[in-house]
């Protein structure tokens, strides 16, 4: 999603107590960063506006939630949707952190030490053109850096709204050793996911009448 420069995104992001500007820092420590390091710690690749892990944070705080995007401007927005969220549900950001990078170098911040237990993969760039597809984050390129740090049996959820991308997306997995438990082609008829949260594009394209597809696949 293209998003116009917000001059204030840096400034409220490094004021933040829940942004970190230097990822590389954390790597195999960032459960050290959560008030209750021994909780189970969640990972959403590309947050964008972060109403999705705003919502999903705040609804379990049990659980330890890492955001990551690489547009300032998406993050400024991300951290002002959960700074209100957290307001409203008059709770304590302990839960969660954000930070800037780019995925297709997530090993330089993540490692098995860190010890992830669920990503999170919403509506991201299906890069239709051959050329582009490696960049996909559901690539088996990628699927391969993710099984570093996920643990045993850890799960990947993904959602998108772009058919190729899906059926592209079970061979990735497949063939990265993944495991599909479950799969659907219209998410909202045939629910897979316990108290789904809808993303903004989620609602989007189901208004527009497309059928969302998802699965969730277990790392063997």
């Amino acid at each position: 999603m293209r998003i116009r420069y917000k001059k204030w995104a840096r400034l409220e992001l490094e004021a933040s107590p829940f942004y970190i500007d230097d990822p590389e820092e954390w790597k195999g420590k960032w459960k050290t960063f959560f008030k209750n390091p021994d909780q189970p710690m969640h990972l959403e690749l590309g947050c964008g506006k972060g109403l999705f892990i705003a919502e999903m944070a705040s609804r379990n705080p049990n659980i330890n939630y890492i955001a990551i995007d690489l547009v300032d401007a998406m993050l400024g927005l991300a951290k002002r949707n959960i700074e209100k969220t957290y307001k409203e549900k008059n709770l304590e950001t302990s839960n969660i952190v954000i930070t800037r990078f780019d995925i297709s170098r997530i090993l330089l911040i993540m490692e098995s030490k860190d010890e992830v237990e669920r990503i999170y993969i919403n509506f991201c760039n299906p890069w239709p053109r051959g050329k582009h597809r490696k960049k996909r984050l559901t690539h088996s390129l990628q699927l391969e850096k993710y099984k570093e740090f996920l643990v045993p049996n850890g799960e990947i959820y993904f959602k998108t709204d772009d058919d190729d991308l899906f059926e592209s997306s079970l061979h990735y997995f497949d063939e990265s050793g993944f495991e599909i438990i479950k799969k659907t082609y219209d998410l909202h008829n045939n629910p897979i996911f316990e108290n789904n949260i809808e993303t903004e594009h989620e609602k989007m394209f189901t208004e527009q009448g497309i059928k969302i597809k998802a699965l969730i696949a277990k790392k063997r």
